[in-house]
């Protein structure tokens, strides 16, 4: 015989602490406006200065992601080929600028020399 008393008890506290649970969290939880108020002076200062650099910075790693999962390959085998790619053009570029300035210290030297 169900005891249908206690099968009431039990579904009212689960649903309580499944729902008032997440209610209470969202409750006691300070907003991004409250968080921000409660910084000193100087930390608002920074922050607010530093905002639309973080907000690029995050569009710009957005986009890549977006590019990265437009591939057959697992996003980060893409984001590795991209870093190897990104890291083989700045050595390149290095080389290439280490080249000039060698190609500019014969010069002097040859316009000092003659």
């Amino acid at each position: 015989m169900p005891n249908y008393g206690l099968w009431a008890k039990m579904f009212g506290v689960g649903a309580a602490m499944c729902i008032g649970g997440p209610a209470l969290v969202m409750w006691i939880s300070p907003t991004e406006e409250e968080l921000f108020q409660r910084y000193n002076p100087e930390l608002q200062k920074r922050s607010l200065e530093n905002r639309q650099k973080n907000q690029e910075e995050f569009d710009h790693f957005v986009t890549r992601l977006k590019e990265y999962s437009k591939s057959e390959k697992p996003i980060w085998d893409v984001a590795e080929e991209d870093r190897a790619r990104t890291r083989a053009d700045l050595l390149e570029s290095q080389r290439l600028s280490a080249e000039q300035v060698a190609r500019q210290k014969e010069e002097i030297r040859r316009a000092s020399g003659s």
